[in-house]
Formats: structure tokens, sequence, C-alpha cells
């Protein structure tokens, strides 16, 4: 039922394009290969358990990924400066979204105490088994949690340094800075109301479930990293103003709808596919626009299903049964809500081409950015 909801989402009304094919996902992950690769060594140097800590940092890096932060930055860019700059001196500041991502990442599995990331363990479990393996005393889960606070911390200093690399004007580097601090700002204050949901549930509501979904999510994945490389472009356009403004209204839109996307894989997504477990969001009672709206529509019988059993809620959200785990995401397609969050999701998409139709932009990345809507909101992980 779960993946026939997911694959039969309709695409009418909204154009397909087909991304040109610019090698972007290889070239940045060389930047940061090679990236890693210095700041490995000069860790070793120090003592080689550190080099150990900063070659499993860089695996997290590097395992995989939609590299969509990367991806929009240099659309954002490429819609100013056309097709002919070349990528090489701004890759740095492209790399350093990614980075920045891991940090967000491996803090936010720390937090929703999550088991897999992209098929593989999360970086707590991993180092938690590093810590068994190797018959160390104390804690393994303790110092798993530690380890990956760490991880994602160095993952953040690297990504300033990453970025300081970037070969730009001072003036410039101010401006896409200016851009990247705000972006980390929202995406901090985007999880601290994600956290703070799950711990008052009853005082939620569908619209401070989509302020979430727009300072976690749409601010750092889509919107910012738009104007993140327009930043890079320089400010020399007469066309700046207008191309912000259209970044800035098809970065809310299609980011939101990205979210409204996760929360549909949060319960109903196939784990072999999405590489993380589909029934982390019900577990931990995390209040997305998709339960919220469930709630909504629910007959006093279905609410009753979806609300926690109080003897349950003093317990480990871990110990909730796959049956009871099963029965809730049953309830809410029951009540309609699965329809409704693709309806968001449509509206959304159709909303930001609205903001890209008219904007001052080359077409290349007017196409590009088209599919990257479809494809990031009609997406199986």
């Amino acid at each position: 039922m779960a993946n026939d909801m997911l694959e039969g989402r309709s695409r009418s009304g909204v154009p397909h394009q087909t991304r040109p094919a610019d090698g972007l996902v290889t070239a940045v992950e060389g930047t940061l290969a090679d990236f890693l690769t210095c700041q490995i060594a000069a860790l070793d140097e120090v003592d080689p358990a550190l080099g150990g800590f900063a070659r499993t940092t860089r695996d997290i890096v590097l395992a995989g990924g939609k590299r969509l932060r990367p991806a929009f930055a240099y659309w954002g860019w490429r819609g100013v400066v056309g097709s002919r700059e070349p990528v090489g001196p701004v890759l740095p500041a492209l790399g350093a979204l990614e980075l920045m991502h891991t940090f967000a990442l491996v803090h936010d599995d720390v937090m929703d105490q999550s088991a897999t990331r992209r098929g593989l363990p999360t970086a707590h479990r991993l180092f938690a088994a590093q810590h068994t393996g190797e018959g160390r005393i104390g804690d393994a889960d303790h110092f798993g949690s530690t380890s990956a606070i760490l991880v994602g911390d160095l993952c953040l200093v690297w990504a300033d340094q990453l970025l300081a690399q970037t070969a730009l004007t001072t003036t410039t580097l101010f401006a896409v800075r200016s851009r990247y601090d705000r972006m980390r700002i929202e995406a901090v204050a985007g999880q601290y109301l994600d956290v703070l949901g799950e711990s008052q549930p009853a005082e939620w509501s569908l619209e401070r479930a989509l302020l979430v979904a727009r300072h976690k999510t749409a601010s750092y994945t889509v919107q910012r990293p738009l104007q993140f490389g327009l930043a890079l472009a320089g400010t020399a356009h007469d066309e700046s103003d207008a191309i912000d403004d259209a970044y800035h209204r098809y970065g809310i839109a299609v980011g939101e709808a990205f979210q409204l996307c996760d929360d549909l894989l949060g319960v109903f997504g196939d784990p072999t596919i999405t590489g993380k477990p589909a029934s982390d969001d019900l577990r931990t009672g995390k209040p997305t626009a998709l339960l919220m709206l469930a709630r909504q529509l629910a007959t006093p019988t279905q609410r009753a299903e979806l609300d926690m059993d109080p003897a349950l809620a003093s317990e480990d959200p871990a110990a909730l049964s796959p049956a009871r785990i099963a029965r809730l995401a049953e309830v809410i397609a029951e009540t309609g809500a699965v329809a409704q969050v693709e309806s968001l999701i449509m509206q959304r998409v159709e909303q930001g081409l609205a903001a890209l139709a008219d904007a001052p932009i080359h077409d290349e990345a007017r196409a590009a950015l088209t599919d990257l809507a479809v494809s990031t909101t009609h997406r199986p992980s």
C-alpha cells in the first residue's frame, strides 16, 4: 500500500524536463575528497586515533546522498552567469554546503536516535560498534553519541575552511557568507522547533508544522542554497533583485514540498530504498504536517488510535511494536491525510514553477530547476 501511494502520485500539470548532464556530483565529491585527504593527513600527524576519527568522518561525508544543496546552489549560480563560466572556482563553496549538510544529518540522527542513514549505520551507531569491537571500557552508546556530535562539529568547521578556499573577491565572499550564516541559523532554529514539537505534540498545529518545514528544510535545502548561488555570481547584475525574489519564492515553495514528501516517506517509504526506517516519525511522535492533517481529518475513533497510549508515553518509544506502528500508518492513510499532503506538494511545486516563469535567469537553469522541483518532491527516497 505504501509504495502504491508514493508511486501513484500524479504529476499532471507539472512539466518535466531533463537536467543537463554536467558531472556536478562527481566534481563536488572530487573537491570534497581532495580537501578531506589534506585534513586527515593533518590530524594523523597529531595522533593516529585522530586520523582514524577523521577517516570515519570522511566516509560518512562521502557515503552517497543526493547532493541537493550543491545542486540548487550550482543552478542558482548558473541562472546568473550562464553556461560558459567554468565551475572550478566555485566548487569549494558548493562542497562546503555538503559538509554543512553532514553536520546537520549526524546531529539529527543523534537527536532522533536513528539506526540507519543512507542504508548504513548512523554515525553514533558506527562509533558505538567501534567502542564495543575494541573492548573499551564505559558505555558504548554514550561514546557513540559523543563521537557523533564531534563528527558534526568537525564537519561544520571544515565547511567554513572549504568555503574560505573559494576564489572570490572580498565583497562577494562577504555576500556569500551572509547567505551561508543565515542558512545555518535557520537550520538550527528549525531543528529546535522540530525537537520542541516532539515534547509538546498536543500544542502543535498544521501551521506550526509547516513553519518547521520552512526553517528546518526549505531554507537550507532549496531557498538559501539558491540565493547562495546567486551571491557566488557577484552583485554587479542589473536583475539581481528580481532573481533573488524568484529564488526566494521558488525556494520556499519547493523546499516545503520537499519536506512534505519526507513526511510521507517517514511513514510509508520503503526502508530498502530510503536507507532509513519508515517508522522513526511514528516512533518518536514527531508532529509532522502529515500527522497534524491526519488528526484534523480523523473521526473520534481514529483520533483515539492516533493518540499514543499514556502508558506507552513514559516508556522507551522504541518499545512500540511493529504491529502498533503498522496500525498507526493504516489509520493515517484511512483519514485521507495522504491525499491532502500530496495536494499540498503539488500546489507548492506549481507555485515554485510559477516563480521561475518570468524570472530573468538563463533558460538552461530554468529547465534544470523545473526538473529539480519535480524530481525532489516525487521521489522514493
